[in-house]
């Protein structure tokens, strides 16, 4: 009798992510469908309430699901906002942030927190320049960003346009963006009014490194 030969299915990594906005959606959306290599299945999420604790605690939910790794991508502005308008007296939102990335980073290995100081928009903007420049809110953030994209906005028909949507306006610059990224150093506590970005932690993870070398 002939020996039956077994087959070992391999399967594909599986990321969920934890967002505050829909324009990170539609960003993860456009480099899943641009990226036909891409062999990562990428599920978005975004919590009915946005407050710090409500995404920590939809990160610690699907930690303990079938998603090979979850990334919680934060702007940090939201956080520094909530904290000013804290009544006084109030635990400090950035105390408690920090609280929460100590506790996924420390015992969550599946977890990774991505920091952007103040938003998504900073990301876009280490695409065209090398700079460490604090922008205290989104919005000055994203003037400068049009300095480069004129046509910016926040739309969904803007970021995903068919053959123009935001990641392919900036795939070329990807590179740059990432090394931009990785200059700025990691998430300080100590320091909240520091430009940063941690997007370098998504391109550079075991299962997309690779493919953006």
């Amino acid at each position: 009798m002939r020996k039956l030969r077994r087959i070992i299915y391999k399967t594909n990594p599986s990321f969920a992510f934890v967002v505050d906005g829909e324009t990170e959606v539609w960003y993860l959306q456009m480099l899943k469908r641009n990226e036909r290599n891409l062999r990562v299945s990428i599920k978005p999420e975004i919590p009915n309430k946005k407050s710090v604790e409500e995404q920590y605690n939809l990160v610690c939910d699907l930690s303990g699901k079938e998603f090979t790794k979850i990334f919680w991508i934060i702007d940090l502005d939201t956080v520094i906002k909530e904290d000013n308008q804290a009544p006084k007296g109030k635990k400090s939102q950035l105390k408690t942030f920090e609280e929460y990335r100590t506790d996924l980073i420390t015992n969550y290995p599946n977890v990774v927190v991505i920091v952007n100081n103040p938003c998504i928009e900073f990301w876009f903007l280490l695409h065209f320049e090398k700079t460490s420049k604090y922008y205290d809110t989104c919005s000055s953030a994203e003037t400068q960003l049009k300095k480069h994209l004129k046509n910016y906005e926040k739309t969904q028909k803007f970021f995903t346009k068919q053959n123009d949507d935001i990641y392919l306006k900036l795939k070329t610059k990807l590179k740059a963006a990432i090394d931009n990224s990785l200059a700025l150093g990691n998430f300080d506590y100590e320091n909240p009014k520091k430009a940063m970005c941690e997007m370098d932690l998504l391109f550079k993870s075991d299962e997309l490194k690779k493919l953006f070398e």
